[in-house]
């Protein structure tokens, strides 16, 4: 994956694609630092990880920019969601999901809320990469509420 990112970088320096050039050198650093912070090479799980986080925060900056009428910046924004998304693998549908929690569900037979966390240990592996956990964990507390 790391590979793959390496690849696009030069070839944006070729095309001179300053914009993608550029979105590409951010992921490269936090990248970078994030295998400072491990001290050794990074998985593709952890690549994953490391590009859903660079996602996450320009989600969260532009809708902020939305909310102050800046939809120049906001459109910047989308620009490089969209680089940085084609590194991501295909979100699952709700359906997917539905059936990995079923599936937790059924093996782990949760009793109350608080066995949340045993629950979210057993899904974590297999959702992590594919889906926003913020809404496992949503549709998981629902269900233990049931």
């Amino acid at each position: 994956m790391l590979e793959q990112i390496t690849n696009d970088l030069k070839s944006a320096m070729k095309s001179q694609d300053k914009f993608k050039l550029s979105v590409l050198r951010m992921l490269k650093s936090a990248l970078q630092a994030e295998k400072i912070n491990k001290a050794r090479d990074l998985t593709d799980e952890e690549i994953i990880a490391v590009v859903k986080k660079q996602v996450k925060v320009r989600n969260t900056s532009k809708e902020e920019y939305l909310s102050y009428k800046r939809d120049d910046l906001a459109d910047n924004l989308t620009k490089e969601i969209e680089i940085l998304s084609k590194y991501l693998p295909e979100e699952l549908s709700e359906e997917q999901i539905d059936k990995v929690i079923a599936d937790a569900f059924e093996e782990l037979k949760p009793t109350s809320i608080k066995q949340m966390g045993l629950v979210m240990k057993k899904v974590t592996p297999i959702l992590a990469s594919r889906a926003d956990m913020s809404l496992v964990s949503k549709k998981i507390k629902e269900k233990l509420s049931n």
